[in-house]
């Protein structure tokens, strides 16, 4: 009897199928549709039986599209606007902090924050690099990349001193920035970023490490200031890294040099690529043995320089580092991480 009535359950469910899932707009999913069923073997076939359904029906509608695109192509009109693919990009919740192009207020208050020198070109960027307390054979090969990628830095070694004391040596000698890397069982784990003199403090999580002598193909950095790029820091906070990140190089850059740094953010976690780029004119053979052909299309190269991580940012803490009595702006919680398309920068 209760595998009959699961029956009936699921004859019920497959005919209301095409009901919208209660409180929200869109259609119910096919899951959402099952899930209510208890007896897995009904469940299982009532999921395959509607996936079925559902991936003739999408069959359909293609096939209707293509047949709409190529009759306009024959007619000489404009095509049918393409279907958007959903990503998790583009339905990310709303966030509050989204920052809107030409943002009246958000521009005052970046015009008086601890960046506003640097972009002004008031302040030239001075980066102190330093480590843990025992660093590695790879730390050093690590830091000998990044400091090619920043020819603004210079290394000092840590000798012992506790980071408060390391802080108030390179804000009494005028740096602008300082960067200490740790690593954990000889692996580059994290970064602080502290931004001289008054802060703001970040502290973020490396991984995906990948040395430039280990990228296949990799090429030697000059020591040509580099351009930079920053992508998809969209919300208060997300702006408020980038500018902190951009804080480390120098706002005029070396073209001559053809390399860029980008830091892209991607669902919160940022990736730092250096690539050297080179635009050259390039032609087929038998191409440029037609007589009368316009000039050659300009296409871009692009090498990768290294090295290449993933920054998580843990913690943004107003001031200087303090461990004890510190303020914070944001902190990482696991309670934040509800939703998949929840991203906070």
């Amino acid at each position: 009897m209760a595998q009959k009535r699961q029956r009936e359950d699921g004859k019920t469910a497959e005919a209301s199928s095409s009901d919208k899932q209660p409180g929200s707009g869109s259609k119910a999913t096919v899951g959402q549709q099952t899930s209510h069923i208890k007896n897995k073997l009904v469940r299982a076939e009532l999921y395959a039986k509607l996936k079925h359904k559902q991936k003739k029906q999408k069959k359909v509608e293609r096939k209707k599209r293509d047949a709409e695109a190529a009759r306009a192509e024959e007619l000489g009109l404009e095509p049918p606007p393409k279907k958007q693919q959903k990503t998790l990009e583009n339905t990310r919740e709303k966030d509050v902090t989204m920052v809107e192009e030409g943002d009246e207020e958000v521009a005052l208050d970046e015009a008086d924050d601890e960046f506003a020198a640097h972009f002004a070109r008031v302040r030239e960027p001075k980066v102190l690099v330093t480590t843990c307390y025992k660093p590695s054979k790879t730390m050093f090969t690590f830091l000998a990349e990044m400091l090619e990628v920043l020819p603004c830095a210079e290394y000092y070694k840590r000798q012992g001193f506790s980071l408060k004391k390391v802080v108030g040596f390179a804000a009494g000698r005028d740096y602008s920035d300082l960067l200490v890397f740790n690593e954990d069982r000889k692996e580059v784990n994290g970064l602080l970023h502290v931004h001289l003199p008054d802060g703001p403090t970040a502290h973020y999580r490396i991984s995906s490490l990948v040395l430039g002598q280990d990228i296949q193909g990799h090429g030697r950095a000059s020591s040509h200031r580099p351009e930079l790029v920053l992508n998809n820091f969209n919300t208060r906070l997300g702006r408020r890294v980038g500018r902190m990140l951009g804080s480390l190089f120098h706002q005029e850059p070396q073209f001559r040099g053809r390399r860029v740094a980008t830091f892209h953010n991607q669902r919160d976690f940022i990736f730092f690529r250096h690539h050297r780029y080179i635009f050259e004119e390039k032609e087929s053979k038998a191409e440029a043995a037609q007589p009368g052909r316009p000039k050659a299309a300009v296409v871009a190269r692009m090498q990768e320089l290294g090295p290449r991580f993933t920054l998580k940012l843990q913690s943004l803490q107003k001031g200087t580092f303090d461990s004890k009595h510190g303020e914070f702006e944001w902190v990482h919680k696991k309670e934040m991480d509800t939703s998949r398309r929840r991203f906070h920068l």
